[in-house]
């Protein structure tokens, strides 16, 4: 049985302007949101990590992952047909 992932969409903010932003795309999981992890480790608090993968599962698991970590979800947004871009506040 294939899982079927669902990622929630949520429109980011147009005023928010990343203070990073990091292309996983090639990337999977658990290695997307390890690495979305290192990198918002390297941001102050409230400042904007934004992320791109191409696939549903990461798109579904980093933002529950980082939520589970205390970072706030600003948007969760379909690129195009495989493309995401994630976006998150660190704490």
């Amino acid at each position: 049985m294939t899982a079927k992932w669902n990622p929630i969409i949520v429109p980011t903010p147009r005023e928010v302007q990343p203070d990073f932003e990091f292309d996983l795309k090639g990337e999977v999981c658990p290695y997307t949101f390890v690495k979305s992890k290192l990198a918002l480790e390297m941001l102050e608090p409230s400042q904007i990590l934004q992320v791109v993968v191409d696939n549903d599962e990461s798109a579904t698991n980093v933002p529950k992952s980082m939520t589970n970590e205390g970072h706030l979800v600003l948007g969760t947004e379909k690129l195009n047909e495989k493309d995401w871009l994630l976006t998150f506040k660190k704490k």
